[in-house]
């Protein structure tokens, strides 16, 4: 079995926040990745509307390497305009999104047994015929059996607020919507066999190799001169030296005692840490931690085994002295 990763997204421009249209956007190598990553973060961060994140076009037009596009079915932006009677302005946002994409964008199809589908389908195929476009055959697939319609539509029902038998709810989906056999598809488009064929060439195009079990932080800003071992032991002694200079340390002992006591349990804290190779991620987590409490975002004094180390303590991480 051979992963492929990419993302069902939501594609808007400025004057028309209310009326997105999908794409598909499958990821090729690492780069693609990469890209994928930042478009769907600044989705979440910068043009989320009415709980959805968009991708700007404008965002994918200037960033989309390592990226493959598919047009969107019924719903996608050229469809839209076939199934309106307009297809001169379908041509016209093919051809601009394959001057985008080149050969790494497809016009989608589907046969779900939905209204218009078939009217998008010879579109697309005049479209495909004329611009030189491949097509691709899809399913929208939302359940494993075509058993499992009526449960899912129940599902459908309970994100919706609705009962089944409303008369007036919407029916957007059917029973066709099941992850279909090899032989099925073939069936379904036998008319387009080359639609099928292209979604054998995608998946050899998509190659994406990701290393798994190893960690990637992002690289922490050290000082010139030093390693982040190093900075990393360098502020956690000097945090539980603010700490102890107006909260005295606990203990059985002299101050001098405790005091060495707590130096002593954070050396060996912070050569545990540097030995796991894990002091950014400490460097890290403390300042995004201090940040919110600038910002009088509410942080909780720490909680699980976090609030036992008195590296997080001395860090301002947590606010519990674990000794």
């Amino acid at each position: 079995i051979k992963p492929i990763a990419g993302a069902d997204v939501l594609i808007t421009h400025p004057e028309e926040l209310q009326n997105p249209y999908p794409m598909t956007l499958f990821v090729q190598d690492a780069q693609g990745y990469r890209t994928l990553s930042r478009l769907l973060s600044k989705a979440f961060r910068e043009n989320q509307h009415q709980g959805q994140p968009q991708i700007r076009a404008e965002w994918l037009e200037q960033e989309n390497e390592g990226l493959i596009a598919l047009s969107g079915p019924r719903q996608g932006q050229i469809a839209r305009q076939v199934i309106a009677g307009n297809l001169p302005e379908a041509q016209r946002i093919a051809a601009h999104w394959q001057s985008v994409f080149g050969d790494r964008f497809y016009l989608e199809i589907q046969r779900t047994r939905r209204a218009q589908e078939e009217t998008w389908i010879a579109g697309a195929v005049e479209i495909s015929s004329s611009l030189g476009i491949p097509l691709v055959a899809t399913n929208d697939v939302r359940f494993l059996e075509s058993s499992e319609f009526e449960a899912h539509e129940a599902r459908v029902c309970i994100h919706q607020g609705r009962v089944l038998d409303d008369p007036r709810r919407p029916k957007d989906y059917t029973e066709e919507q099941y992850l279909k056999s090899e032989a099925a598809m073939a069936e379904l488009f036998a008319d387009l066999p080359e639609a099928l064929a292209n979604t054998v060439g995608i998946a050899i195009r998509c190659n994406l190799k990701l290393t798994l079990g190893q960690n990637f932080l992002p690289q922490f800003p050290i000082p010139d001169g030093l390693t982040v071992a190093e900075y990393f032991a360098k502020v956690s002694r000097e945090g539980l030296d603010e700490r102890l200079a107006k909260r005295p340390p606990v203990g059985s002992g002299s101050l001098e005692e405790n005091t060495q006591s707590y130096r002593e349990r954070l050396e060996l804290e912070v050569g545990v840490i540097n030995q796991m190779d894990f002091p950014g991620y400490f460097l890290i987590v403390a300042d995004f931690i201090q940040w919110a409490k600038s910002q009088g975002i509410p942080v909780g004094p720490g909680r699980g085994s976090g609030a036992g180390s008195l590296v997080a303590y001395a860090l301002k991480i947590t606010d519990l002295d674990p000794i």
